[in-house]
């Protein structure tokens, strides 16, 4: 499922009507708990939480002309993505987020490396979510991402 959309209130509108108040819940939760100096945008056809180039000019290392990603959320075709590179470069961040999710959840974490696979609307950790969004600035996450992808 692509959704092609030039605004986050686009992407939005186009979320399958049985997903659409999760993620919207998702986004809330995202920007209720995200530390000052990251902007949502459009990233990577999904919506992103950025270090805008305001902050951080040099962008990816894979893609350098747009922003550093940092979280995005995205309407799969059988679930709804999670994705936190900050999890994916730090193993501490990681492990912390992956037992504290499956202390608190009746099923089975679905994770990739950076990827949370959400396929029950009813079993959201919008807490823990919100909880995780506060563990880096964008400081912080410049400074780790530098030391897991920079040469």
């Amino acid at each position: 499922m692509k959704i092609v959309a030039n605004n986050p209130q686009e992407y939005i509108d186009q979320v399958p009507a049985e997903r659409k108040a999760a993620f919207e819940k998702i986004r809330q939760t995202i920007l209720d708990n995200l530390p000052d100096g990251f902007e949502e945008e459009m990233s990577y056809g999904m919506i992103g939480f950025v270090v805008p180039k305001s902050i951080y000019p040099a962008g990816y290392h894979c893609k350098p002309n747009p922003s550093l990603p940092f979280v995005s959320i995205a309407s799969q075709k059988n679930f709804i993505g999670f994705y936190h590179m900050g999890m994916y470069a730090d193993n501490d961040l990681y492990d912390w987020f992956t037992k504290a999710y499956t202390a608190q959840s009746k099923y089975k974490i679905d994770m990739g490396k950076s990827c949370l696979r959400l396929k029950r609307m009813d079993d959201i950790p919008y807490e823990l979510i919100g909880e995780l969004m506060q563990k880096m600035t964008p400081q912080q996450w410049i400074d780790v991402y530098e030391a897991a992808f920079k040469k």
